[in-house]
């Protein structure tokens, strides 16, 4: 999604899913308690156009069910609503998020008559023991299939993965993530699992059945993974869950739940490039790590984490982080100075 594409979510927490999915509350991720109705998608976007930014491009976005699930009618009655905002010029595009076990011809087809261009795959996991162990109800090659059939009947194709959920691995994720890569997708949403309350989840994790999938876990295999998709040319659209008042006043009881994760993710990876550009560099020196001003408080990190890391790690006399504006968005330069 390009900086100037604003999307607007309606939500239809659980609508035509079929499973109950070990992870998920809807209503607690999105904060949206009942589906929306037709008049709940007007008014969604008339209020989103009030404070949206001049020259922004708004998508109006069904989210938190599986669309494509819903009863026809019921979709009928919501897209209907959606393609008058559409053909009016208020809005720019549709878009949903559904199953990949709910996606045939018929489906794609009724999608492209009301005007739908972007449709989002939940794939989470492209390994089928995780998938099972985590109650999706769908296989790896239903994601392969559904992801075949969207791109060749025109649809722009999101696909949405998970870390750390049960049964999973770095090593699963890595996977996941290259088989997700094969199927070229036009873009990727990372979620790293966050133990939700009300959810089996957090029913097993409170007996000892499913270990936590952590913040800094998260952040260690986001920073391996986020690099593949950029290697691909895939953008990866979000990275964590959004915050809500409902997580975040106790509805996320554990797990990879934190409200700037995407920064801590792009944080570590530039933390990697300063080790290996820091190897071999004598201990006691002082250093300075020139990078571009955005990326100042990355290279610094949190609460200044990555300068107390590195100048731990590689034992040096002092370690600053400064600015050059000259230098690229992707560069790091060293001065260094023996005391």
């Amino acid at each position: 999604m390009s900086a100037r594409e604003s999307i607007i979510p309606v939500f239809v927490p659980h609508w035509g899913c079929p499973y109950h999915c070990v992870f998920c509350n809807q209503r607690q991720i999105s904060g949206a308690k009942k589906p929306a109705s037709p008049d709940d998608v007007r008014r969604a976007v008339q209020s989103a156009l009030a404070l949206l930014p001049s020259g922004s491009k708004p998508q109006l976005a069904f989210y938190g069910g599986s669309f494509t699930a819903i009863p026809v009618q019921d979709q009928e009655a919501l897209l209907t609503a959606a393609k008058e905002i559409l053909d009016s010029g208020l809005i720019s595009s549709i878009r949903l998020s559904t199953r990949p076990d709910a996606v045939d011809d018929a489906v794609l087809s009724r999608l492209h008559g009301f005007g739908v261009e972007t449709v989002e795959l939940g794939a989470q996991s492209m390994c089928d023991e995780v998938l099972a162990l985590s109650g999706r109800g769908h296989t790896s090659a239903d994601v392969e299939y559904a992801s075949r059939l969207i791109k060749a009947s025109g649809f722009r194709l999101i696909l949405q993965m998970m870390t750390g959920l049960p049964g999973d691995s770095p090593e699963r994720s890595i996977r996941t993530a290259e088989k997700i890569i094969a199927l070229r997708p036009d873009g990727v949403r990372i979620y790293p699992t966050v133990i939700v309350r009300d959810t089996m989840l957090y029913d097993l994790w409170q007996t000892g059945q499913y270990t936590e999938h952590t913040v800094e876990d998260a952040v260690s295999l986001c920073a391996r993974l986020l690099p593949m998709f950029e290697k691909a040319s895939i953008p990866v659209i979000r990275l964590g869950l959004n915050p809500t008042e409902e997580l975040s006043a106790g509805g996320a009881a554990a797990g990879a739940y934190h409200p700037a994760l995407g920064e801590l993710v792009k944080s570590r990876m530039i933390r990697s490039e300063a080790e290996e550009r820091l190897a071999g560099i004598v201990p006691g020196s002082r250093v300075c790590l020139f990078v571009h001003p955005k990326k100042l408080s990355q290279m610094a990190g949190q609460h200044k984490c990555n300068i107390t890391y590195l100048q731990e790690k590689f034992a040096l006399s002092g370690l600053a982080v400064c600015s050059d504006p000259a230098l690229s968005e992707q560069e790091i330069r060293i001065k260094t100075d023996r005391q």
